[in-house]
């Protein structure tokens, strides 16, 4: 039995995220269309004899117990599988910028769960470790097999849409995170009805009209930035000034990125941007993670 595996940790892109209300058990009901980029984490999943859950990044502020959604998800797989008294240790390194709204945790999380079951013969089918990954986050279901997907209740229920195709997508992080509780508290206390055209979205990628998905893109938690705005609103603004075709925050902020109608445009964006930006990326869209 191999006792090691390496899985690529894919970031996500909102080319849509609408807030649609309030759960009982103080969780939001979202609708999101949701789509991987080949922006990535290298994460290697070792068993261990000692019997322990630990992680190592090359970051030094992300915890490496139980704290780290990664090794969380180790110990779900562990509750739902017998690893023969086996421990798991999680090596990541980063490239995905933490606390974008690119869904890096997460997407290591997923890696570790793919990992696990592959080490493991595969026990579980790609609906199991979706139902599995939710206890380690909301986005990680998403995450276990990417791709272009429709996600809602809190992120959980997902159905696999036409696929977006490959597209030259830079992404830029400012200097500052947003805070995610503090925006959905104003999101529940919003008065604007502006929401994004999901089944315009939808209808798009059926019809294979990726111009008019691009052109559609909206995330309702741009309207309630704040202080903020003014700076989410001049990265979209370079981005499009550079020609992307459309721009959008990601999750909840503060990565914004744009797509492009070329690698060679988007390469031009990307090392403009680098001039004003600690963050920029250039990557492009990916289709469904191989389980």
């Amino acid at each position: 039995m191999r006792t090691e595996i390496q899985e690529k940790a894919y970031a996500k892109l909102n080319l849509s995220l609408d807030v649609t209300g309030l759960r009982e058990d103080g969780y939001h009901e979202v609708c999101m269309v949701m789509q991987s980029v080949d922006l990535c984490d290298d994460v290697t999943i070792t068993l261990t004899d000692d019997g322990r859950f630990a992680a190592q990044s090359n970051r030094s502020f992300i915890p490496n117990d139980e704290r780290n959604v990664a090794v969380k998800a180790a110990m779900t797989f562990a509750r739902n599988h017998d690893l023969g008294g086996k421990g798991v240790f999680v090596k990541m390194r980063k490239r995905n910028p933490v606390r974008a709204g690119l869904g890096g945790g997460s997407a290591d999380a997923a890696a570790v769960l793919r990992g696990l079951n592959t080490l493991y013969g595969r026990p579980f089918d790609v609906h199991a470790l979706e139902a599995m990954a939710m206890e380690a986050g909301s986005d990680v279901p998403f995450c276990i097999a990417g791709g272009t997907q429709l996600a809602q209740g809190r992120g959980e229920v997902l159905t696999r849409l036409p696929d977006f195709g490959e597209h030259t997508v830079v992404i830029c992080k400012p200097y500052f995170s947003i805070s995610t509780p503090a925006l959905f508290q104003k999101i529940d206390a919003r008065k604007s009805k502006c929401r994004p055209d999901t089944e315009g979205i939808l209808a798009a990628l059926e019809a294979g009209d990726d111009l008019g998905v691009i052109r559609r893109m909206y995330n309702v938690f741009e309207d309630v930035l704040g202080r903020r705005a003014r700076d989410i609103t001049g990265i979209k603004t370079a981005l499009l000034n550079h020609g992307a075709l459309g721009a959008c925050m990601s999750g909840t902020g503060s990565a914004v990125f744009g797509i492009f109608p070329d690698a060679r445009t988007g390469k031009d964006a990307y090392y403009a941007l680098k001039k004003r930006y600690p963050e920029v990326f250039l990557c492009k869209t990916i289709g469904e993670i191989e389980v």
